[in-house]
């Protein structure tokens, strides 16, 4: 299909910025305007997709179809895809290409007692459910074994030889803390310094679900984790991403973001509440010494609001949060966070994108502490004496000389954070409204990566945005003044044959042109690869 670019007739135009669609324009209107929506005057359907060349499907085999988890590999141009009782290496110029297979069942005597404990039948396999780079050779992987879960590193040998395919299982890791019993488990993790960062239960009910950091290495024991039955830290949580960020310059002050939703505690409503939050540990907390001991030290909290504003202060809320997406900006430091909410309201059913700075969430951790004196009290700012060094702050010789570590912090500051670990005031998008809305559209979003083109006055954000029913809804955001922003459908693709819904959706790092980059969206049997035949490009 050859692509035939037209002309924006708007800001784009100015900046001689030109697209393969035909555009709509749907405005931040006043709230009593708020929802009208406009729908993509530009639709592929699936056959539309897979004619045009602008999709490649892998249903998988008669083996496996149950699809967990992606992994791009950019240098050895691989896509690798952690199904039941087996790991896919697929080539991601063609996915369907002399596809490998590593088997990696659970074993037989796991299955029969996962059976005998009155799982399903469909439950007792080994579900592949993490996969991260380790090194240029290895990657490190992680099943649900059966409902006893098990690491192990697959070896891909170095990028410039013929790929080998085998999984090490002579040295297996157990993968409690690091991986979910349970396969469709909400579940995100990261590999950071050999250490693996999770969000997970730690139990075969399901009934601890925290936060941990495991060493990869079998033969050390030494973990961290939130505090075990303590809701002011976490109250029946879903973990939906986590990033490492450098907030200075000093590598002692890296932290770790984690994204999640979990029931609210601090809620004026009677009913039960979900809240989104964004928390955040130091990297190089190693626990207290007398109290929280392999406890995060550190651990600290916020509130993440996702709201169109209303009249009189009414504010319309998307309390659940689906996905989260950093996109990293010019400076590394201040990457911006887009997250995907979705309303838990009985009246109306909608999502919504925020985006967030992360100059804004840092400045919530610094601020007021939240504080409830008995449980008929209402939550309050916290107004006695906060103790040194402020909760929260990462231990650093150049902070503080006679602080190397995290059990050098005095009783005082541990007994504050283990009592306080919420911020008092929550962290407000951008502009204080979503840059994108969808309102009984008959789906929902619950996916979001972003990508970037540039024109002659600048970079703007494409979002690629998920949803419920196998659809890919492709917009900008465009910010019109310090108050509004302009934005743009530019179209929507059905990118899988069935109204399946979207469960991962991965872009590349590099691109595969000037401007345009790999992408691949996950159901739970099928997965696709975009490379993106009709582009976006600046003139």
């Amino acid at each position: 299909m050859e692509c035939k670019f037209r002309d924006c007739r708007s800001k784009f135009a100015s900046a001689q910025f030109t697209v393969c669609c035909c555009v709509i324009f749907f405005f931040l209107l006043p709230v009593n305007e708020a929802w009208k929506q406009s729908k993509p005057r530009l639709k592929f359907s699936y056959k539309d997709t897979l004619m045009n060349g602008s999709g490649n499907p892998f249903q998988g085999s008669a083996e496996s179809s149950s699809f967990q988890s992606l992994l791009i590999d950019e240098e050895r141009g691989k896509l690798l895809v952690g199904a039941k009782d087996l790991i896919y290496i697929l080539n991601l110029e063609n996915l369907n290409k002399e596809p490998k297979k590593i088997y990696w069942p659970a074993a037989k005597e796991r299955v029969e007692l996962c059976k005998q404990t009155g799982k399903k039948e469909t439950e007792c396999a080994n579900f592949i459910r993490l996969l991260h780079n380790f090194n240029r050779t290895h990657v490190y992987a992680c099943g649900t074994g059966a409902f006893q879960p098990i690491c192990g590193y697959i070896d891909l040998g170095p990028p410039t030889e013929e790929l080998s395919s085998k999984i090490d299982l002579k040295t297996p890791e157990p993968g409690t803390l690091k991986c979910p019993y349970d396969p469709i488990q909400p579940f995100t993790s990261a590999l950071i310094d050999e250490y693996l960062y999770a969000g997970t239960s730690s139990d075969f009910l399901g009934r601890d679900t925290a936060l941990f950091r495991s060493p990869i290495h079998h033969l050390e024991n030494q973990y961290i984790r939130t505090e075990h039955n303590n809701p002011l830290w976490l109250s029946d949580p879903k973990f939906i991403g986590m990033y490492p960020i450098s907030d200075t310059s000093d590598e002692d002050d890296d932290k770790i973001y984690i994204f999640l939703r979990e029931t609210a505690l601090d809620t004026t409503s009677p009913e039960k509440a979900i809240y989104s939050r964004v928390a955040r540990v130091c990297k190089k907390d190693i626990g207290g010494q007398r109290s929280l001991i392999n406890k995060w030290t550190t651990f600290l909290k916020a509130r993440l609001i996702c709201s169109v504003p209303g009249p009189e202060g009414y504010q319309t809320y998307f309390d659940e949060l689906q996905d989260v997406f950093l996109f990293n900006t010019n400076d590394d430091k201040v990457p911006v966070v887009y997250g995907v909410f979705t309303s838990s309201s009985s009246v109306f059913s909608g999502s919504a994108v925020c985006a967030y700075s992360l100059a804004d969430i840092r400045a919530v951790f610094n601020g007021p502490f939240t504080h409830k004196d008995s449980p008929d009290r209402h939550w309050v700012e916290y107004q006695g004496k906060i103790p040194y060094p402020r909760p929260g702050t990462c231990p650093s010789k150049a902070f503080d000389s006679t602080i190397e570590t995290t059990k050098d912090f005095s009783d005082d500051v541990i007994s504050f954070i283990k009592n306080h670990p919420m911020m008092y005031k929550a962290v407000y998008p951008i502009n204080k409204r979503p840059v994108f809305i969808q309102v009984n559209g008959g789906y929902r979003i619950t996916q979001i990566v972003v990508d970037r083109v540039n024109a002659k006055d600048g970079q703007y954000a494409v979002l690629f945005l998920g949803t419920d029913v196998g659809t890919v809804i492709k917009a900008l955001s465009v910010p019109k003044d310090n108050l509004n922003a302009e934005e743009v459908v530019l179209e929507e693709l059905q990118v899988f044959e069935e109204p399946t819904p979207i469960l991962t959706m991965e872009i590349s790092s590099k691109q595969t042109d000037q401007t345009s980059r790999y992408k691949v969206w996950r159901s739970n049997n099928s997965v696709l690869g975009s490379g993106g035949q009709c582009k976006e490009r600046a003139n």
